[in-house]
């Protein structure tokens, strides 16, 4: 992995193009379901509608709902140079590529964040396991301290994987690059599928996703229909909110949407 000359940045933050990519189709495709379902998923927009695609290929209708919008900040990279680059999340894939040199190590949180750097023409990206413990696993076992790393993420973010890479002497670089600002209120359509009933499961892939649905949902009077509707969730501390707020949740087996989508074939 990585060795020779540290990667530069240029300052500032640029807007990349962005859109929807295609994706192969699910496997199970084209199969017909005894029962549709109505799946709440409150990814911001772009991801949601991906999660839709995935949803409808399995025989289940998503019902959109963001409780996130993403926005670039503006904030400029950190100056100077890094040995690799680490980012946990695909949002943080358009400020990057306006600013990393394309050979410059990637350390992706999971397999999806990756194939969207690839697509953006990174030549050197290894994938994690889903989870910020096993992005630091990963670093920790391929690359040797004191190296210096940048770690692309959000203005609301965990301190995790930065605190145990600078536990192990990698000096760890932050750059602040989107933000996900909170929305004000559900959707009708959402509020009122709550009431009626209609909402068969809802997908969580933030621990802040969904403890903003839990807040959203009890500001609109929905205190009972949030916690009987079964709440899939991407890991344990995901769902944790939900865990509190008394709902009926499930974890995936794996930190991917894969295996979330797998809960959601479990109860149709």
């Amino acid at each position: 992995m990585p060795g020779g000359h540290p990667a530069r940045l240029a300052g500032g933050c640029g807007h990349a193009r962005t859109g929807s990519r295609n994706r192969a189709a699910h496997p199970h495709a084209g199969r017909i379901f005894r029962h549709l379902m109505r799946v709440l998923v409150t990814r911001a927009k772009e991801d949601a509608e991906r999660t839709e695609q995935k949803l409808a290929a399995l025989g289940h209708e998503a019902l959109i709902a963001p409780v996130l919008r993403i926005t670039p900040t503006d904030d400029p990279a950190p100056a100077g140079s890094c040995d690799a680059v680490v980012v946990t999340s695909a949002h943080a894939v358009e400020a990057l590529s306006s600013h990393a040199d394309k050979s410059v190590p990637i350390f992706a949180v999971g397999e999806r964040t990756a194939e969207v750097l690839r697509a953006e023409g990174f030549a050197s990206v290894m994938a994690a396991e889903g989870d910020a413990a096993s992005l630091s696993r990963l670093i920790r076992e391929t690359l040797q301290p004191p190296l210096t790393l940048l770690h692309v993420t959000g203005r609301h973010h965990k301190e995790e994987p930065a605190s145990s890479l600078r536990a192990a002497r990698f000096k760890v670089l932050t750059w602040e690059a989107y933000e996900a600002q909170a929305v004000e209120s559900l959707p009708d359509e959402a509020v009122e599928a709550f009431r009626t009933g209609e909402i068969g499961a809802a997908l969580h892939y933030s621990r802040r996703s969904a403890d903003l649905l839990v807040r959203l949902a009890e500001r609109a009077g929905l205190h009972t229909a949030i916690r009987e509707c079964p709440h899939l969730c991407l890991s344990a501390d995901v769902a944790a909110p939900l865990r509190a707020a008394g709902a009926a949740i499930r974890v995936a087996d794996q930190p991917d949407e894969d295996a979330l989508l797998k809960l959601v074939m479990s109860l149709s």
